[in-house]
């Protein structure tokens, strides 16, 4: 009989991280009650021992007694849950997994921009509602394409579970996809979680029947027992060794484990030594393979970049000395690990704790395995990194140095390049107005074999700029009357800033009245009042209107002017049969050639230029036909014909020449 193990069965970062926070903080607790907000992880057996070491489960917060220390679990909390606790000035120690709490940000920012948030995942699951809580518990929660098909929307960003199956997350899409739906689609399924579920598929198609081993109401679990049992009809889900049934296993010959995100490795040890102990067909011989593999297992050293872990045997201030199970022992010293001013590595470890570390030379000249927390916790940043470039988050990093084409900027402990395009959306002539500063970049390109990342910062202003656009677009529709500042002139009309939008102001749509220029009536940098016309948001195009902003002259013609009125106007035309005198942009009026003065008129131009102003008198006005007719030689005493002589006087005679 042979037992494979699938790889990446077990605790993942997110959870270790919980579980070992827990067991901290119930170890040096000083007396302090202390609770978790639910269970920690889903499995009973860490749950069972954090209680009878003083955590007590919890399900609202007001059950948390004073002074208590309150853990959240790596599956995350509402938004609300925050707000609580911080109001009952109660202390949290947060686990939430890194990956969850991107997950918030990207539905608290969606919400906040007034797009729909939809999550893929079981609605009842504690990461779900602890998702959905911040966008104030409006996602639309789907975990099957026929429950998608309800969606009334028309876009959508969308998130998943971290522990969800690939392909529920792709039915879903189909299903909105084939609605129609716009979606910006974020797949947050943890890589941890896909790299389980690849290996145990994987094994489970190569072996005569797999184990899974985890906590029933752990929704990982869960879904790696469902895809083993499709490939392998004989599959068993068991918590714990008491729960495996030999018999059934009794006749196989390659047997597959594999183990939830929340199954302790000691619980899978178990389930394995038991099924190595117990199982009859090739029992001796079994065990003492599987001693022998212990022995060489004992004779085997790690390599260089292995991730090791074993037992503290022994502790000071200059170096950690760590049992990894071979015949070296390992070396973490205090320059390998990340310490806080004045703190020493006897306030981190202790005797009996185990440590995770990465292997940076397998001898140190004394017979010890070197080790450094420092580059395990690099793996873990990579991880990050890959995870921003991969679903397109942000992350903000420092800028530490210029150099030749741009800047070396630091995340953590690692450092990436920003070229000079992609330090802003304006034109950077020196990189040195940046250095210091704390940017927020999206990730362009990894390659973590060579120790290198791009980071763009372009692109995060470029993407707040459309989401400041999207928001003005969302705002404005036509018929409204909007403030706007005059930027820049054309010939055949003015843009108007709406705010970050720029719209167009015809020079037909600037006045009632014809106009040559746009610079006639406006100034560069003027705050008007404009109409909204046309929108086209696929074309980025918006038409706008400044006379409509006050009555059309024609429609209003009666409460401003009347027969026998004196007006000023400016004369705007000449024609052999009279003048045309602009009383008002939009408002023109005929002066008769016969009307133009007390004398006989055989050419116009003779009396009257473009661009006069003069004094006139209506004489009628015909609103159905637009039409107004004017006078200047009836207005009394008027100085355009000021010097000619009065219709019922004769001119005065010359003196005869013989009476001088």
């Amino acid at each position: 009989m042979e037992i494979i193990r699938a790889e990446h069965s077990g605790f993942c970062f997110g959870v270790k991280k919980a579980v070992d926070t827990a067991y901290e903080t119930v170890s040096n607790a000083g007396g302090r009650p202390i609770c978790t907000h639910g269970q920690i992880i889903h499995n009973r057996d860490v749950t069972d021992e954090l209680a009878r070491k003083g955590a007590v489960i919890i399900e609202d917060l007001s059950e948390a007694p004073e002074n208590a220390l309150v853990i959240v679990r790596s599956h995350g909390e509402p938004k609300a849950f925050y707000d609580e606790a911080s109001a009952r000035h109660l202390d949290l120690i947060d686990t939430t997994c890194p990956f969850v709490t991107r997950i918030h940000d990207l539905v608290r920012e969606a919400h906040a921009a007034g797009t729909p948030v939809i999550i893929v995942g079981s609605p009842d699951h504690p990461e779900v509602t602890g998702t959905n809580g911040w966008c104030d518990g409006q996602a639309w929660i789907f975990s099957s394409g026929q429950e998608a098909e309800t969606f009334p929307g028309d876009h959508a960003l969308l998130v998943c579970q971290t522990t969800i199956r690939k392909e529920v997350l792709e039915e879903v899409v189909s299903a909105l996809e084939g609605k129609g739906v716009r979606l910006d689609v974020r797949n947050t399924i943890c890589n941890a979680t896909r790299e389980r579920q690849q290996a145990a598929a994987d094994l489970a198609e190569q072996v005569d029947a797999m184990v899974i081993i985890g906590g029933r109401n752990s929704s990982n679990t869960k879904k790696l027992y469902e895809i083993c049992r499709s490939r392998c009809p004989r599959t068993f889900f068991v918590e714990n060794y008491h729960e495996l049934s030999l018999k059934a296993l009794d006749k196989c010959n390659r047997i597959g484990v594999a183990a939830g995100a929340s199954t302790p490795e000691r619980i899978i040890k178990e389930v394995i030594s038991n099924m190595s102990d117990n199982i009859t067909n090739e029992t001796e011989m079994n065990s003492m393979a599987d001693f022998m593999d212990e022995i060489d297992a004992t004779m085997k050293l790690p390599h260089n970049g292995d991730i090791v872990k074993g037992p503290v045997v022994e502790v000071n201030d200059d170096e950690v000395i760590i049992n990894l199970g071979c015949k070296k022992d390992g070396i973490l010293r205090a320059s390998e690990v990340s310490l806080e001013e004045g703190q020493k590595l006897t306030d981190l470890y202790k005797e009996g704790d185990e440590v995770e570390a990465k292997v940076i030379k397998t001898d140190d000249n004394d017979g010890g395995i070197l080790l450094s927390k420092k580059k395990l916790e690099l793996n873990f940043q990579w991880k990050e990194i890959e995870a921003a470039c991969e679903e397109k988050t942000n992350i903000e990093v420092k800028v530490v140095r210029v150099v030749k084409g741009g800047v070396i900027a630091a995340y953590k402990d690692l450092t990436g390049f920003i070229p000079l395009s992609q330090l802003s959306n304006r034109y950077v002539e020196s990189a040195d107005e940046f250095l210091g500063e704390t940017l927020t970049v999206k990730v362009s390109r990894t390659d973590p074999r060579r120790n290198r990342a791009v980071f763009s910062h372009k692109a995060v202003l470029a993407e707040e700029r459309q989401k400041r656009l999207d928001e003005i677009w969302d705002t404005l529709k036509v018929d409204d009357i909007v403030e706007g500042t005059v930027m820049r002139f054309t010939d055949y009309g003015a843009f108007v800033d709406l705010g970050g939008i720029d719209g167009l102001l015809h020079i037909s749509e600037i006045s009632w009245g014809k106009l040559k220029h746009p610079d006639e009536v406006l100034s560069i940098g003027q705050k008007i009042n404009v109409k909204i016309l046309n929108m086209n948001r696929e074309k980025g195009k918006i038409s706008l209107g400044l006379k409509q902003t006050t009555p059309e002259p024609w429609s209003v013609i009666n409460e401003h002017y009347q027969v026998d009125d004196v007006v000023r106007g400016k004369v705007v035309q000449l024609k052999e049969y009279g003048a045309f005198v602009e009383l008002e942009p939009g408002l023109d009026g005929l002066v008769h050639i016969s009307e133009v003065a007390n004398k006989h008129v055989n050419n116009i131009s003779d009396e009257l230029t473009v661009g006069q102003e003069v004094l006139t008198k209506i004489l009628d006005i015909d609103t159905d036909r637009r039409r107004i007719s004017l006078s200047i030689k009836q207005v009394p005493d008027n100085p355009v014909i000021a010097n000619e002589p009065k219709a019922d006087e004769a001119p005065a005679e010359e003196p005869a020449e013989d009476e001088e």
